[in-house]
C-alpha cells in the first residue's frame, strides 16, 4: 500500500521541479533596474527621437525648429545621428532587466548630459531663447529645461542603483584582449577629438577653426561642444566596457556603438561636399568611423551568443 504513495510523490515532485525550471529567470533584487531609471530611459528616448527629427529630418530648418542655427548642413547632420544611436540606446536599455547590463548605456547617458550642459550655459547667448519664432524659442527653452533636469535625474538613479545591495559579479565571458586594445585606441581617439573641440570651442564665441582644425568641415562654438560631448560620453562607455571586461553586458553599448559609428558614415558620405578643400585626413576620419561600426558590430554578435552562459 505504501508504494503508489511512494510512487504519487515522485510524480508530484518531478512536476514541481518541470513547472520550477520553466519558469523565466528573475535577476535577483539586488540587480534590478529600478522604474526611476526605466523613467528617465524613456525620457531620454523619447527626447533623442525629437531631436532626431529636428536635426535629420527638417536639419535644414535650424533657425525655425531648432534650440540655436547650425548654418553648416553636415554638423545638424552628424548631431542628429548621435541622437539617432542614443535612442538605440535607450530602446535597447529598456528591454533589459539586470543593471549590470545597462550601467554602462546609464553613466555614458549621464556623462553626455553633464557635458552639454557646459556648452548650453556658456553660450546661451546664442539660443532661439529671446527671437526667432515660435517654433525656434520654444525649442531652445525645452533644450535648457532638458539639459538643466536631465543631469540631474541621471545622477540621482545612478546613485540609487549603486546604492542598492550587489552581489559580487564575475566575468562570465571575457573579452579578447585584441578587442580590448581596439577598444582602447578607439578610446584615446574620441577622448582626444572631443577634448580638444570641447576645451577648444570654450574659449571663442565666434568660429574656432584653429582650436578645430584637425575637424573635416568648419565648426562653430556650440555645435563643436555638443557634438565634443558625444565623443567624450563615448570615449568614456570603451573605458566603462574594458573594464567590464565581459562580453554578455555588452549588447546595449555594443549596438550604440554600432549604431554611432554606421550613421556617421552615412553621414559623412551625404554631406562629403562641405569638407575643407583643404583637408587631407579624410581617410582617417572614415577608417574611425569604420572601425567603431565594426566593433561595435563584433560586439553585438558576441554578446548574442552568450548560449545558456549565465549573466
Amino acid at each position: 500500500m505504501s508504494a503508489p504513495c511512494t510512487i504519487d510523490a515522485s510524480s508530484e515532485s518531478v512536476r514541481r521541479t518541470v513547472v520550477i525550471e520553466d519558469q523565466p529567470t528573475r535577476p535577483p533584487v539586488a540587480d534590478r533596474v529600478l522604474p526611476a531609471t526605466r523613467k528617465v530611459l524613456v525620457a531620454f528616448a523619447v527626447l533623442t527621437l525629437l531631436a532626431t527629427n529636428q536635426l535629420l529630418v527638417v536639419g535644414s530648418f535650424t533657425d525655425r525648429y531648432f534650440a540655436w542655427t547650425i548654418s553648416v548642413r553636415a554638423t545638424s547632420a552628424f548631431l542628429g545621428a548621435a541622437y539617432a544611436a542614443g535612442f538605440v540606446l535607450s530602446v535597447l536599455a529598456l528591454r533589459q532587466d539586470r543593471w549590470r547590463d545597462i550601467r554602462v548605456p546609464v553613466v555614458t547617458v549621464t556623462v553626455f548630459t553633464l557635458l552639454t550642459l557646459v556648452p548650453t550655459v556658456i553660450h546661451l547667448h546664442i539660443m532661439h531663447l529671446w527671437n526667432g519664432g515660435w517654433g525656434a524659442r520654444m525649442a531652445a527653452w525645452v533644450w535648457l529645461a532638458i539639459y538643466v533636469l536631465i543631469p540631474i535625474a541621471c545622477i540621482a538613479v545612478v546613485v540609487l542603483q549603486w546604492r542598492q545591495p550587489t552581489e559580487v559579479a564575475s566575468v562570465a565571458r571575457p573579452m579578447p584582449r585584441w578587442l580590448i586594445g581596439i577598444l582602447a585606441v578607439q578610446g584615446l581617439v574620441l577622448l582626444g577629438a572631443g577634448g580638444a573641440m570641447f576645451v577648444g570651442a570654450a574659449r571663442v564665441h565666434h568660429l574656432a577653426a584653429d582650436a578645430m582644425s584637425f575637424w573635416p568641415w568648419p565648426l562653430m562654438p556650440l555645435g563643436a561642444q555638443v557634438m565634443a560631448a558625444w565623443l567624450l560620453a563615448l570615449a568614456v562607455a570603451t573605458a566603462l566596457a574594458i573594464w567590464q571586461r565581459d562580453l554578455d553586458r555588452l549588447l546595449v553599448p555594443a549596438a550604440t556603438y554600432a549604431a554611432f559609428g554606421l550613421f556617421q558614415l552615412l553621414v559623412a558620405l551625404r554631406y562629403w561636399n562641405q569638407v575643407r578643400p583643404d583637408y587631407a585626413w579624410g581617410w582617417l576620419y572614415i577608417a574611425v568611423l569604420a572601425s567603431i561600426a565594426l566593433s561595435g558590430l563584433y560586439g553585438c554578435w558576441a554578446a548574442t551568443r552568450r548560449g545558456t552562459t549565465s549573466r
